[in-house]
């Protein structure tokens, strides 16, 4: 008895330890079936990158003092007016962090007016665009003339600075895909904006990495991608392709080259979702790139519904300071009023969305 008393708490013992290494349950990334048989479901997603024109960045459009939720409903309004049924919408973890139950809270606010347009939304995580640290509260106006002036990246420089961002961040990003996971106005995760941006390279490489490991280790009903959006990345990029359960890029290029690169990534059979394009200066147009879009099935996010804070009516490279408004705008389609910056472009996305 002695002895299958031992070996019984022995058995236990193991079994203890057992538990306590077993690593979580890691989901493989989808089958391109699985990708093309969930793909069926939306039809053809079109849209915008959208922040209300009251939010100069992120910080401003989620934190509780400057969350604004009529605005949102206007301009989703105008959105819904020309057809638009899907926007693309960046969080950021610091408001989490400083208040995770009442970001959560916002998040459904906004999906609940969003809904109410018969608009979807993808939801973006970590961004490696435009200025490098980050802080709450009052945030600084926009320079004017200067491309996104007040935007900030998620987590910007303070990864290289501080590792244990990285535990704060792992929790952020499970929180909201566990709140979130089965939530059907989500269309997908868009789990990291241009990693290797802003001189970053292959630096973003681990937390790519990381970011891919969170969220298939929650799992959520909705799929998990990252958009290729730079040729000479080759290592993102070819982590990107290989992780992500559909296919999302990034293209302001005009028609032609457009094309090319919708038949390079066509060769990975998986559903493309072009999540940044229309830049008027390179002629990236609705015009000319919205039917070939809609024509392939191509779920196609423009940069921009409305000019306000951010500034990007005006190009990333070409400051003009002095001007409130430049001759040709590099995005976006309404102005704060409502009004349009061309009649003759909005009439065209309407007959492509009728």
């Amino acid at each position: 008895m002695k002895l299958q008393k031992i070996y019984f708490v022995f058995c236990l013992a193991l079994t203890g330890l057992s538990a306590c290494n077993t690593q979580p349950t890691v989901r493989d990334v989808w089958t391109k079936e699985q990708a093309n048989e969930w793909y069926k479901q939306w039809g053809w997603l079109r849209g915008c990158d959208f922040i209300p024109s009251t939010a100069v960045n992120q910080l401003e459009m989620w934190q509780v003092e400057t969350f604004d939720p009529v605005t949102i409903d206007r301009e989703l309004g105008w959105a819904e007016s020309i057809g638009m049924n899907c926007m693309r919408v960046y969080l950021h973890h610091l408001a989490w962090e400083i208040d995770n139950a009442g970001f959560k809270d916002r998040m459904r606010t906004y999906l609940d007016i969003a809904s109410g347009h018969h608009i979807q939304t993808i939801f973006v995580f970590m961004d490696d665009c435009w200025n490098p640290a980050y802080s709450a509260g009052i945030l600084p106006e926009p320079q004017p003339g200067i491309h996104n002036s007040g935007w900030v990246r998620d987590p910007g420089d303070l990864i290289h600075q501080d590792s244990s961002l990285i535990n704060t961040l792992e929790a952020y990003v499970k929180d909201i895909l566990t709140d979130f996971k089965d939530d059907k106005r989500i269309v997908l995760w868009d789990l990291y904006n241009e990693p290797g941006n802003s001189g970053y390279g292959d630096l973003s490489m681990p937390l790519l990495q990381k970011i891919f490991l969170w969220g298939r280790t929650v799992n959520p009903s909705q799929p998990l991608s990252v958009g290729v959006w730079n040729n000479n990345l080759t290592n993102l990029n070819r982590y990107q392709l290989d992780n992500s359960d559909i296919i999302t890029y990034h293209n302001y290029e005009s028609k032609d080259k457009h094309l090319a690169a919708i038949d390079t990534l066509k060769r990975f059979g998986r559903p493309l979702i072009c999540t940044e394009y229309m830049a008027r200066r390179n002629g990236s147009t609705f015009q000319d790139v919205m039917p070939l879009l809609k024509a392939e099935n191509i779920g196609a996010i423009n940069w921009g519904l409305v000019a306000g804070k951010t500034n990007t009516i005006f190009a990333w490279d070409t400051p003009l300071p002095d001007a409130v408004e430049p001759p040709l705008w590099f995005h976006d389609i309404f102005r704060k009023d409502g009004s349009v910056y061309s009649q003759e472009e909005v009439d065209v996305i309407k007959t492509i969305t009728r």
